[in-house]
């Protein structure tokens, strides 16, 4: 059987992210190909970057979902909660189908409900219980505890830990070695700073920092 191929939206940061932990799941065995990346607006730099590695640019998302025999597959490279709800919905208007992308070197609970289009890095640890709603992005090294909940286009940061029982609303960014506390609700929209102690709930569309968050 050929291996189903897959592109990266995005040529920046997080999408040459997403292409290591592809590139981990081919070298794992995953039956998949990295076709290549595409992105509206890459720097220089980045199609340099994609370049030394041997990564295709593919073109802009409207020229690759215009190609015919395009392969239909792919993992949104976006940092961005609102940015990746916009796309998905211009994507899935196009036929294209999201891939779900979780390093070899992630851990998982029992009971682990993944959405679709999830992406989890390498060092990530999910525990028991978990749900991960649709194109969650756990970053490298991120901890979401038992029981927690997170919604639609969520972003956990490098390092960040999600204690146990929490729920997190859709398309909420919780920083670099942010920490929510146990049992706590974080409103839809909202964002953690990096480094952020949550220690009380947190409304939707709200911008907490500090030790704690404030």
């Amino acid at each position: 059987m050929s291996p189903e191929k897959v592109v990266v939206v995005g040529a920046s940061g997080f999408g040459r992210e997403c292409l290591d932990v592809l590139e981990a799941m081919v070298a794992a065995g995953v039956p998949i190909e990295v076709a290549g990346v595409v992105d509206d607006g890459p720097s220089p730099l980045n199609l340099e970057r994609l370049a030394v590695r041997g990564i295709p640019y593919l073109g802009t998302v409207g020229e690759w979902l215009a190609g015919r025999g395009a392969p239909r597959r792919y993992v949104l490279g976006i940092g961005h909660p609102e940015v990746r709800r916009r796309l998905v919905d211009r994507l899935s208007g196009a036929g294209a189908q999201p891939f779900t992308a979780v390093h070899p070197n992630a851990t998982f609970g029992a009971r682990v409900e993944v959405g679709e289009g999830v992406v989890v890095c390498a060092g990530a640890a999910v525990s028991t219980n978990v749900r991960l709603g649709r194109h969650v992005h756990i970053n490298p090294n991120a901890t979401i505890g038992h029981d927690a909940v997170l919604a639609d286009f969520v972003s956990v940061n490098p390092g960040a830990v999600v204690s146990g029982e929490v729920v997190v609303g859709d398309r909420t960014l919780v920083g670099a070695s942010a920490t929510i506390l146990q049992g706590l609700t974080v409103g839809a929209g909202a964002v953690v700073g990096a480094g952020a102690v949550v220690t009380r709930d947190v409304r939707q569309s709200v911008v907490v920092k500090g030790v704690p968050a404030r």
